[in-house]
């Protein structure tokens, strides 16, 4: 079995982020919206681990989303 099978990484996809207090989410009901600091057009942000990796966009394709990577994010050396 090759070792890199048996690691596993988290993978997250990131939208846009909010900040709110907490009292205004538990007053939140079915339908609520939530506003993002992002736009229709900002890219979304791909982490591994919780480290920053990529940039993307979403893609529909026959009714299933998928994510295509647009920017590989370097990381200083």
């Amino acid at each position: 079995m090759n070792t890199l099978d048996t690691i596993e990484v988290d993978i997250t996809v990131e939208l846009g982020a909010a900040i709110m207090p907490v009292h205004h989410l538990l007053r939140m009901g079915r339908g609520a919206v939530i506003e993002l600091d992002t736009t229709e057009n900002d890219p979304l942000r791909v982490y591994a681990n919780n480290t920053l990796i990529a940039r993307g966009e979403v893609k529909v394709e026959d009714g299933r989303l998928s994510v295509e990577l647009t920017e590989k994010v370097r990381r200083p050396a």
